[in-house]
């Protein structure tokens, strides 16, 4: 079960980098839309995140997995923590606003909590994250708007896949618990985005055509930014933050990214959210709170 340690000003400093760095995934990855397609976006940030890991874990020395199981984690976990979400939002963000995209994705906490009690036996469903569950998922119904949900248009379908992406992620959380632990991080991360780039690369080239730099400055800025600082820099924030301040702590980036996605969206992008997304936000915002126990221990 999650544990909660105090947080450091050091552990604070580098908490918000990470919410700043992955808040802004959002927006990069709209401004590669403008020129490339979405399965090229994807390939191009796992190959190139791919690579650079590796070279970390050789320069490190970092001892490389041979068990075929440690490689079936990397596989699944190419899939449900980057084939299919990265997939799905890149996509969403075709047809809904990148702050809207961040909104939803904030329910992989939601998820995550329900996955982990099914399938994880210390990870029990308390009457408080069944509560904060319940209020989260009332934060995306009002998010998504429940009438998008009946009209199907490409606007309610791009909310659904990226509703969808957040449940693989949350499945992807529960494959590494089973197959991944132990690995050191840097390894586990280059095994996962490998299988990924064997995926996409191969699937963007035969419909997308092949991958090229041959682009606009903004689109290759924006590629370096999404699969070198949200990718490669973010998997060190984050274990960073992981063994600073706990589990419990670090879920509080899950809050801090879509404020960061929505400004960014609204300032260089001129996105202005419906009433309904802000206020669903906020409702989520409760939930995860209430998850997180924090507000509750400080009333007490």
């Amino acid at each position: 079960m999650s544990t909660q340690k105090q947080i450091s000003p050091r552990a604070w400093a580098e908490l918000l980098l990470l919410a700043l760095v992955w808040g802004a995934v959002f927006l990069s990855v709209r401004i590669a839309l403008n020129e490339i397609g979405v399965l090229s976006t994807v390939a191009h940030r796992a190959f190139w995140a791919a690579l650079v890991l590796w070279i970390l874990v050789l320069v490190m020395g970092l001892p490389v997995p041979r068990a075929a199981r440690v490689w079936l984690g990397f596989a699944g976990m190419g899939l449900l923590n980057n084939v299919i979400p990265f997939t799905l939002l890149n996509w969403s963000q075709l047809y809904i606003e990148s702050g809207l995209v961040a909104i939803i994705n904030a329910a992989t906490a939601i998820f995550g909590v329900l996955v982990a009690a099914v399938f994880l036996a210390d990870e029990r469903l308390t009457w408080r994250k069944t509560i904060g569950v319940v209020i989260g998922f009332a934060g995306v119904a009002t998010a998504i708007g429940l009438s998008n949900l009946l009209q199907f248009d490409l606007r309610s379908l791009a909310q659904l896949a990226a509703l969808t992406a957040t449940l693989s992620y949350a499945f992807a959380g529960v494959w590494a618990r089973k197959f991944l632990g132990g690995l050191h991080p840097l390894v586990a991360a280059a095994g996962m985005l490998s299988f990924t780039a064997l995926v996409m690369v191969p699937l963007a080239w035969g419909l997308e055509g092949p991958l090229s730099l041959a682009l606009h400055a903004e689109t290759l800025a924006a590629i370096a930014y999404y699969a070198l600082a949200a990718t490669v820099l973010a998997y060190f924030l984050y274990y960073r933050v992981l063994a600073m301040a706990g589990s419990g702590n670090l879920m509080l980036v899950t809050l801090l990214m879509p404020p960061i996605a929505i400004v960014l969206g609204w300032v260089v992008l001129g996105e202005e959210l419906p009433p309904n997304a802000l206020a669903g936000f906020a409702i989520l915002a409760a939930g995860l709170a209430i998850i997180d126990g924090r507000v509750l221990k400080l009333l007490r």
